[in-house]
């Protein structure tokens, strides 16, 4: 049995050579005894050790040693046995690896394994037998099983011992190979007669303190005489055999001869004696002395195997031999990757040369078999390097870009040098963490959207998208609108940017006669630290849509006068009547516009061309056609939907002024008597005799005040301008007219008709009626013959010479003033005047002259000029092709030269000779306070 005995701590410092502590301690320490202190030995700090997570490696999942981190010293972590863990290998050492981490290193540590006295002596069997003859001699020796201690060194065994010892001693030999060889040797002759059996005690001691021993019974048995033992052919045999040999190869075969004769030379062969580790592994054929493989053999755990083996004959006579057997190694063993320390995740900026892994690789075959090399299969990135024998370091081996390879799988192979070579592997994976290092990138380097205009606030016009490269926060892209301007507001009360998706919404409703486009510029920002961003430009254009109808620009729709062009009747197929004039502030077809009659008193007369708007007559004017024409006609661009506009243009059709007065007059009338007849008679007899007299006042006092230009508007030769609308002329004002109508005005008694006497022709051509002008007609023709007598109270004054005409600015197509200046003198006009001054002159005294029927209230009838609508003409085209001349079928054109020549050749036809012209007459007055008071009262009414 094993005995305790007292454990003594031997702790052996052996020194720190390049890395490497050495330990000696006794086995069976208890758990948690102490080995060394690791941290003073390596010179490192416990806080190193803490920080660096310091661990024990070892190569299998048994571990001895552990580490105390807080302390820095080695502790026992279980209790060992020499014996079981190293055999009769010595020395018995630990060797393991304390791994520190941040950065990563190594230190080797060896802790040898001293044997104590814990194992006694054994023998293979308690109890031998043996049969001996009484014939045996003196001398004989007769060999025994020998003891086996599995203690080492001092401990193991030393010497045996034989009781009692009166007829057989005890004999040791000791043999080269340090064993001992046991003999008992026959001292006295046997007596089977006295003594048959002997019993006999055979113990063995060990050099142990204390001294631990093993005994074995030894059964003597006296035969009758045999006397000559068995003998091996040769005292040691030798024999090899592969560690991957089947179980049943036979090893050797061992012979031994007697010189003895019948039973006594019958030969038996047995194992009598061997080591622990070889248990099991052989086995003698009894009867050939065969030894044969029973077990499996490795080389890695015993390369060779000693066998006692004994031969005996039946008379009890026996022999032996020692049996030497060798393993051959053979490449049985793939190399063994251990994984030391490794880190899964590294940064793509980590430096060359940083460690990744550290592996520990060994092989437990020997020779060239035990041979490793290593490789790893991508060597473009990452490098192996070999530290020292049996260790390598993974490190990387250039720059790594996660966008380009997020994660690499590393395989290490590791192949022998035996034939055929074995080899293993193991794959690592490695994860590349990311660094913001890549901006978002636009799909595009600029985008154009589009959107209609009147769009409503909040419309999604349109989204820009931006990729960032790196991965998680450092790929999250946020938008943002960059401030800036756009025709001096701020371009975030126009667009904004969703932060999230890039929607780009408008933040108002756009008006493309206002705005038609602009541009910002959009950054994309990742959510790294520090942030990355990139910009783009994106342009708004607005799309028109059809949302202005048309405006009409001439003829202008008065609200209280009738507008009516003159159409003579001897007129001929395409005359040109008046041209509808109209523009539209749209863009693209959403302006093309196209003119259409929709109503006409007659169809069959006018037609107006769909792209110019001249109405024009398509047959001969006759005798039996209706004076007054009323014509309406509808203007329409080319939108979707379309828009258009309807303007009602009035034809006189005479050769007469009063024939035109008359059928006007009638026609406003009946329509007033049609409209609400009661009303009227009720209200003209409630205040004819307040509106009797102060007309009368007013008539008088206006008429005397401007008797002069109402003769040079009656009396005058000059021709009269046909209507334009304001800022309608060109800048050189030329709008002549081909033929000249003058006329005089009568008394009449009847409200709705006129006797009025009508002269010579005149150049109107455009009639502005009011309703209820012949009243007007008889008042003026009345202070007509006021004026005309010789004892009038009033008196023509002589012209002053101070007085000067200057032509004022006529606005043009665009706002520009135009048309001829007048010089100015110190003097009246020269006699004759020149045409140019006589138009000039006859327009501004119809314009008084208008001004001041105007005053009159119901019941006036004159040219009215008072409507004066303004235009603002940023988009109108230039107009002056547009002025035509009535009776003719030409469109005057835009060139200056000819216009002017064909306002001469017209003032020339309806000018008057020089000696029968108006004398000029001085501007008007300013309008007096009583005069405006008046003119408010009757506009009221």
């Amino acid at each position: 049995m094993k005995r305790q005995v007292p454990l003594f701590l031997s702790v052996l410092f052996v020194g720190v050579v390049l890395g490497q502590v050495s330990y000696s301690v006794p086995e069976e320490m208890p758990k948690g005894s102490f080995v060394g202190n690791i941290a003073q030995d390596l010179g490192l700090d416990v806080k190193r050790l803490q920080s660096g997570k310091a661990r024990v490696f070892t190569r299998d999942s048994t571990t001895y040693v552990e580490l105390n981190r807080e302390r820095g010293i080695l502790l026992m972590k279980e209790r060992i046995d020499r014996e079981a863990l190293c055999g009769p290998t010595t020395p018995c050492a630990l060797h393991f690896q304390i791994l520190l981490e941040n950065p990563m290193e190594f230190y080797s540590i060896t802790v040898e394994i001293t044997d104590i006295n814990d194992n006694p002596p054994t023998f293979i069997n308690n109890d031998v037998q043996f049969n001996i003859s009484e014939s045996a001699l003196s001398g004989t020796t007769f060999n025994l099983d020998r003891a086996t201690d599995r203690d080492v060194g001092g401990n193991c065994l030393k010497t045996y011992f034989l009781k009692p010892t009166d007829t057989f001693s005890l004999k040791i030999n000791n043999q080269r190979d340090g064993s001992k060889n046991v003999e008992m040797v026959l001292n006295a002759p046997l007596d089977r007669e006295k003594n048959e059996h002997l019993s006999l005690v055979l113990t063995a001691l060990d050099g142990g303190e204390p001294q631990m021993s093993g005994t074995m019974q030894i059964h003597i048995t006296v035969l009758d005489a045999n006397d000559n033992a068995p003998v091996f052919t040769q005292p040691d045999y030798k024999a090899s055999i592969k560690e991957n040999a089947a179980v049943g190869t036979v090893v050797v075969t061992v012979t031994a001869t007697d010189a003895d004769r019948g039973s006594n030379g019958r030969i038996t062969y047995s194992i009598s004696s061997m080591l622990d580790y070889g248990h099991g592994m052989f086995e003698i054929n009894k009867e050939s002395g065969e030894v044969t493989l029973i077990g499996h053999i490795d080389y890695e755990k015993a390369r060779s195997f000693q066998v006692n083996i004994r031969a005996s004959d039946d008379g009890g006579l026996t022999g032996s031999c020692k049996l030497t057997v060798d393993v051959l190694d053979m490449n049985d063993n793939h190399p063994d990757i251990h994984i030391m320390s490794k880190s899964n995740v590294i940064s793509e900026d980590a430096k060359p040369n940083t460690v990744v892994t550290m592996i520990n690789v060994e092989d437990a075959d020997s020779a060239e078999n035990g041979k490793v090399q290593c490789v790893i299969n991508d060597d473009t990135n990452f490098m192996l390097k070999s530290t020292s024998d049996k260790f390598y370091s993974l490190v990387t081996d250039s720059e790594l870009d996660r966008e380009r390879a997020s994660e690499y799988n590393i395989t290490v192979t590791c192949s022998d040098e035996g034939v055929p070579s074995l080899s293993s592997s193991v794959t690592l994976t490695l994860q590349i963490s990311d660094v913001n290092d890549n901006a978002p990138v636009f799909e595009s380097s600029s985008y154009e959207a589009y959107i209609v205009e009147n769009n409503t606030p909040g419309l999604s016009i349109f989204t820009v998208k931006a990729r960032d490269a790196d991965w998680n926060q450092n790929a999250r892209v946020s938008y943002i609108l960059e401030d800036s301007s756009v025709n001096g507001v701020p371009v975030s009360s126009y667009v904004s940017v969703s932060a999230d998706s890039g929607v780009i919404h408008a933040v108002r409703s756009f008006d493309y006669e206002q705005i038609k486009d602009f541009q910002f510029r959009v950054k994309a920002q990742d959510g790294g630290s520090p942030p990355l961003s990139s910009n783009v430009t994106v342009k708004v254009l607005i799309q028109d849509q059809n949302d202005n109808p048309p405006q009409v620009l001439y003829p202008v729709q008065t609200g209280g006068s009738l507008v009516a062009e003159m159409v003579p009747r001897s007129a001929d197929v395409g005359y040109l009547v008046t041209k509808v004039v109209a523009v539209d502030v749209d863009s693209g077809q959403n302006a093309w516009l196209s003119y259409k009659l929709q109503r006409a008193t007659d169809r069959a007369l006018f037609e107006v061309g769909s792209q110019n708007g001249e109405i024009r007559t398509i047959r001969q004017v006759t005798d039996k056609d209706a004076v007054k024409q009323r014509l309406t006609v509808i203007v329409e661009d080319n939108g979707q939907p379309s828009r258009s506009a309807t303007v009602v243009v009035n034809v006189a059709v005479a050769d007469s002024f009063p024939e035109v007065l008359s059928e006007f007059t009638d026609f406003t009338h009946d329509k007033e008597y049609n409209d609400n007849l009661t009303f009227y008679l009720v209200l003209a007899l409630a205040v004819v005799s307040f509106l009797f007299i102060t007309c009368l006042v007013v008539i008088i006092s206006v008429k005397i005040y401007r008797w002069r230009q109402s003769r040079v508007l009656y009396h005058s030769n000059l021709p009269v301008i046909p209507y334009y609308p304001p800022r309608y002329s060109d800048t050189l004002g030329t709008g002549t007219l081909q033929h000249v109508y003058n006329y005089e005005v009568c008394r009449t008694t009847d409200s709705r008709k006129s006797d009025c006497k009508f002269g010579r022709a005149g150049s109107q051509n455009v009639l502005i009626m009011e309703p209820s002008s012949t009243g007007t007609m008889q008042r003026m023709q009345s202070e007509k013959s006021i004026l005309d007598e010789p004892d009038s109270p009033l008196e023509q004054k002589p012209p002053n010479n101070d007085w000067r005409f200057t032509q004022g600015p006529r606005p043009g197509p665009s706002g520009a003033t135009g048309g001829p200046e007048v010089a100015m003198g110190t003097g009246p006009w020269p006699q004759p005047p020149t045409e140019a001054e006589q138009l000039q002159a006859l327009m501004a005294a119809a314009n008084e002259v208008s001004e001041a029927t105007a005053t009159l209230g119901p019941g006036t009838m004159g040219l009215s000029t008072r409507y004066s609508p303004q235009f603002t003409l940023q988009h109108v085209p230039d107009y002056r092709q547009n002025v035509y001349i009535p009776g003719s079928t030409a469109t005057l054109t835009s060139n200056p030269q000819q216009q002017q020549a064909t306002a001469q050749q017209a003032a020339q036809q309806a000018l008057p000779p020089p000696q029968m012209s108006a004398q000029p007459e001085p501007p008007k007055a300013a309008q007096t306070p009583a005069s405006k008071k008046k003119s408010t009262k009757k506009e009221k009414k």
